[in-house]
């Protein structure tokens, strides 16, 4: 079968086209033959090596935690044979191999049946990149929130800026906020409806000021860190909570003490390790609902064929896109 894989890490060069034998499903394993496959900035550090040493599986490794595709061995306790799925959980392209590939030996408990109205397009875009999944747990699971409430999610391209305004959005928030870098991408933001502040035009800080009167928000969620991360708390609302999800910006960030003392401000660093897959699995369904019922809308910005996966990864992490990149397998 035809795979992407590495066998050392390193940049994006590592990452090299395959041909290798299809993976056989043992002790109850699915088999799934993949049409679509997401890429996510984790897997950029995965190739990195800047996970802990012997977080990653034994070289060579197939990338990808993201997929979409029919089940071919529906394996102990599987959706049927046919059935079109969605991998749902699990740590693929990390300790397992992953979707970059026509094929994936899978727990048959990471695999969701997708509705008729969704194409795998769309159900990968969904879960490229896990910005609505990680709104949706860290919203409802961490924070407990509640509507009327105002969120902040920095990146208005990113998985975490759109999953997390659409999100807010659909939970009751009275304000969902995200940034641009450039005003071409405010511009594209606010044509997808999303409540922008232009960073090329005033601060962060300001921005959020001046949305919300002065008060700050209620909760940041920040898959962008850096320098982002400092000023986000700065803009929190007494009693308000940033959690810590990505640092596609850098992770290290300057914050000032005063802006947690005085706000009686929290952080909370998040990861999909504190739930279990019970709730990654309804938590999952239930976009996909939102989804066929055309209550969010996930934005692709790219498709790239299996064979271009290092150009597809190089665009997620220094493209800029607006919305999620995809492989077609």
């Amino acid at each position: 079968m035809r795979a992407i894989q590495y066998d050392r890490f390193g940049d994006y060069d590592v990452l090299r086209p395959v041909d290798i034998p299809k993976p056989v499903p043992r002790n109850g394993q699915a088999l799934v033959r993949l049409t679509t496959a997401g890429t996510h900035p984790l897997d950029n550090t995965v190739r990195l090596g800047m996970l802990p040493a012997g977080a990653v599986k034994p070289f060579p490794v197939t990338p990808g935690g993201i997929g979409v595709g029919t089940v071919e061995e529906p394996g102990a306790s599987g959706p049927p044979e046919g059935s079109r799925v969605l991998i749902s959980g699990g740590r693929y392209g990390i300790d397992a191999d992953g979707t970059w590939a026509e094929y994936i030996v899978t727990d048959p408990s990471h695999l969701l049946i997708l509705p008729d109205g969704i194409d795998d397009t769309t159900a990968a875009a969904l879960t490229a990149g896990a910005g609505y999944l990680t709104a949706r747990l860290a919203l409802t699971e961490l924070v407990g929130f509640q509507p009327g409430g105002t969120v902040l999610a920095p990146g208005s391209g990113g998985a975490v800026g759109q999953g997390g305004v659409e999100i807010a959005r659909h939970l009751g928030a009275s304000l969902a906020i995200t940034t641009a870098t450039t005003s071409a991408k405010a511009e594209r933001g606010r044509a997808a409806g999303y409540e922008v502040i232009d960073l090329t035009r005033e601060s962060l800080r300001d921005g959020v000021a001046r949305l919300t009167d002065g008060r700050g928000v209620d909760v940041v969620l920040d898959g962008v860190a850096g320098p982002i991360t400092g000023q986000a708390l700065g803009a929190l609302a007494r009693g308000g909570t940033l959690v810590s999800i990505g640092y596609s910006a850098g992770t290290l960030a300057d914050i000032n003490v005063t802006d947690l003392i005085w706000k009686a401000a929290r952080i909370h660093g998040f990861q999909f390790a504190l739930f279990t897959q019970e709730q990654i699995n309804s938590t999952n369904a239930e976009l996909l609902d939102l989804v066929a019922r055309k209550a969010i809308n996930p934005l692709v910005d790219r498709i790239f064929p299996l064979e271009q996966a290092a150009d597809a990864q190089r665009h997620l992490i220094e493209g800029g896109p607006f919305g999620r990149v995809l492989l077609s397998v």
